[in-house]
């Protein structure tokens, strides 16, 4: 973990000087898809999941290791060869773990974040689950571990595979020629993001999009049909806390109402979208049917709440690079109580966005656990002692009277504006 906190100290910073050329140029170009609450939705979301990762919250079914001591024929040591094979599979495999997650209803939970903004930018390639808690991608590593590719070469390939992906996801470029055969491109990607009849679950290639091509799920993007982004269920929120489980809480309460035992049962591993027939018109659901006459989701909300948002979520930025600036330093409780305040406070915040009363309950929760941790013996703040706690209770009372303060703000206006109709 101390290896990812540190490559994460220079690929945020990155990602977010990106997104600036990138919003830059499309207010030169005007040709704008940039919006201020979906673009902090979906930097957000990437602190989430980076927070989830680094503090390893998930349980892993089968390591990587043990497949490999059970199953290895050779054993590739190193040299070129070793490095090109390896990312090849990892990719390989990323492919099908794509097309796992949107085909099968329990799977489509760990990915529907991505494909919840209704924008297409570089941001929105940030959107990265937090509920895929479940580890099983050593079974889908099969081939690596056949070869005897070392666990500390997929440590290396997996972050920069991953990182590799983050370039296309932009309107900006258009078509790249031969490279459309061979790479996955931006067209190839905004595809992948629409929910057009005709680009649905097309594709789920993730470096090279050969594999669409071998397994026929490519779809080249077509000038006469312009990709609507988003999901055919759509979100409608900006915290992507809720986001990350919706489809999930969708499922679980299908199979509660359901009256069949076998469709509780099957409803997880159906295709995705799929629900039990007794259910669909006692409890019916939003789908889009019409891509094109969709109004997007917003939410009205006063200057005073965007400097609100914009402020709390500066704040939470510093504290997730001093966590990861400082992750050696801290101990595992210490990680996972920081950690847990960062969540609550993306929480607050993307609720406000949403001018939801929901954010009162994060911050009251944050309030509690950050006056509790002075209270923990042996997990708080080694390095930050004296002037930094005081201004840690400072800002957490602060933050806690200006959310009341916002909220009892914005109920006033809604019942102003009630009354006045």
């Amino acid at each position: 973990m101390e290896y990812y906190a540190q490559a994460l100290l220079i690929a945020i910073p990155a990602f977010f000087v990106l997104v600036a050329i990138e919003l830059a140029y499309g207010y030169r170009v005007k040709k704008m898809n940039y919006n201020l609450f979906d673009t902090l939705s979906s930097l957000s979301s990437g602190m989430t999941n980076v927070i989830k990762d680094s503090l390893g919250l998930a349980f892993v079914l089968i390591s990587y290791p043990f497949v490999k001591e059970q199953i290895m024929l050779v054993e590739l040591n190193s040299g070129p060869l070793l490095w090109i094979a390896a990312f090849v599979i990892i990719d390989f495999a990323g492919y099908w773990n794509h097309r796992l997650s949107h085909h099968v209803n329990i799977f489509w939970n760990q990915h529907v974040i991505h494909h919840s903004s209704e924008e297409f930018n570089l941001a929105c390639a940030l959107r990265q689950s937090i509920s895929n808690v479940v580890g099983y991608g050593a079974v889908l590593l099969i081939p690596a571990a056949l070869l005897g590719v070392p666990q500390s070469v997929i440590n290396v390939l997996g972050p920069l595979h991953l990182f590799g992906q983050f370039w296309y996801h932009t309107q900006h470029i258009g078509k790249l020629g031969w490279l459309e055969y061979v790479f996955v491109t931006p067209s190839q990607h905004r595809v992948h993001h629409a929910i057009n009849e005709e680009y649905i679950d097309k594709n789920l290639g993730q470096i090279f999009c050969v594999w669409d091509r071998m397994f026929g799920t490519f779809q080249e993007e077509l000038d006469e049909v312009p990709p609507r982004y988003g999901v055919l269920k759509p979100a409608k929120t900006w915290n992507p806390i809720l986001i990350n489980f919706q489809h999930f809480w969708g499922l679980l309460t299908d199979a509660w109402h359901t009256r069949s035992i076998w469709d509780k049962f099957r409803i997880w591993f159906m295709p995705t979208g799929w629900r039990p027939a007794d259910v669909i018109p006692k409890y019916p659901r939003e789908v889009i049917s019409d891509v094109y006459a969709y109004q997007k989701y917003k939410s009205e909300v006063s200057n005073h709440i965007k400097y609100v948002v914009i402020g709390q979520f500066a704040i939470n930025t510093i504290l997730l690079f001093l966590l990861l600036a400082n992750w050696t330093t801290f101990n595992s409780g210490t990680q996972f109580i920081i950690g847990v305040l960062l969540f609550l406070g993306i929480g607050s915040y993307s609720s406000l966005m949403d001018r939801n009363p929901l954010a009162m309950l994060f911050e009251t929760l944050r309030l509690i656990l950050g006056i509790s941790i002075f209270f923990i013996e042996g997990l708080v703040w080694p390095v930050f002692m004296n002037s930094m706690a005081l201004v840690w209770l400072v800002y957490i009372l602060a933050s806690w009277s200006l959310t009341f303060y916002t909220l009892q703000d914005m109920l006033k206006s809604k019942a102003s504006l009630t009354s006045s109709t």
